[in-house]
């Protein structure tokens, strides 16, 4: 079984964000924390936007010791008030911003079938999925105008391009997420700024800890999950927003990307037998 990326080459010398300045949501850990490193990596004064205090400093402190710039920020984007405080930080520190990863994001896991669903519920799956993305957007977007460049990496889902049985309602603020990404692009495009998204399935993350879902038993089936014949790593999804976010893109925008494996591609859900659905070839839980 393959569990593993396979091991790259060696990047180039090259650093496709030098002297730029990014701010990553969520950007403690998980996927988040994976593209604030790599953007690090290749440049960028990372502005590690989480609301765990704890996970954000460990970030910065890891970038720091291996020669990346970054600063941590203590916000909990989900708040009204929080975009504005970032956009005051950033400017107040950097005077600009290039690069937005909007990638905070939670499938609020729940029981229970729409018919029976709260409008709470509702509200909580399009705050952590899309509310903050249109403030984060908007507080910092006049900046990027201002300046003539900029480019937006919003992390949306699989289950926006798919139907998404379990949860509806998740389904339907991940495709807001891929939507407001198009129909953005087009309008600031002139302006210098493009806004691209990527769609990330199967992949192990602070919310979804595939090492602990999948049993021993089961780990030699992730070929017959995935085409690509592995679980996906949060350094896959970093390297797509890393290249959304650089010049390599320069001619792209309006798309988001499927980071998955060839999930999408391949297939969809399923009833189980136990009751529920599964999008993996064995009964899934009920």
């Amino acid at each position: 079984m393959v569990t593993d990326p396979p091991t790259p080459g060696p990047l180039p010398q090259s650093q496709l964000l030098l002297g730029r300045v990014a701010v990553v949501t969520g950007g403690g850990g998980g996927i988040g924390g994976a593209i604030s490193t790599l953007f690090a990596e290749h440049g960028a004064h990372v502005v590690i936007v989480d609301s765990d205090p704890a996970r954000a400093t460990a970030t910065q402190r890891n970038i720091e010791e291996t020669g990346g710039a970054a600063t941590a920020l203590a916000v909990d984007v989900l708040l009204a008030d929080s975009a504005a405080e970032v956009h005051t930080a950033v400017i107040a520190a950097h005077g600009r911003v290039d690069v937005l990863v909007n990638n905070v994001g939670h499938y609020l896991p729940r029981s229970g079938e729409f018919a029976s669903s709260r409008e709470q519920d509702w509200q909580g799956l399009y705050e952590i999925n899309f509310l903050h993305v249109l403030r984060m957007t908007r507080a910092l977007l006049p900046s990027m105008i201002a300046q003539g460049s900029g480019a937006i990496v919003n992390v949306s889902s699989v289950e926006g391009f798919r139907g998404y049985p379990p949860d509806p309602v998740y389904g339907a603020v991940k495709a807001a997420v891929i939507q407001f990404t198009k129909s953005l692009a087009l309008q600031v495009g002139s302006s210098g700024i493009r806004v691209n998204g990527i769609a990330p399935d199967v992949t192990e993350s602070l919310q979804v800890p595939y090492s602990r879902w999948v049993t021993k038993e089961q780990e030699h089936l992730w070929p017959t999950w995935v085409p690509a014949g592995r679980v996906g790593t949060p350094l896959d999804q970093a390297h797509a927003a890393l290249f959304l976010a650089s010049d390599q893109s320069s001619f792209i925008t309006g798309h988001t990307i499927p980071v998955d494996g060839g999930t999408l591609a391949a297939g969809g859900w399923f009833r189980s037998t136990r009751g529920g659905w599964t999008n993996r070839p064995i009964e899934g839980p009920p």
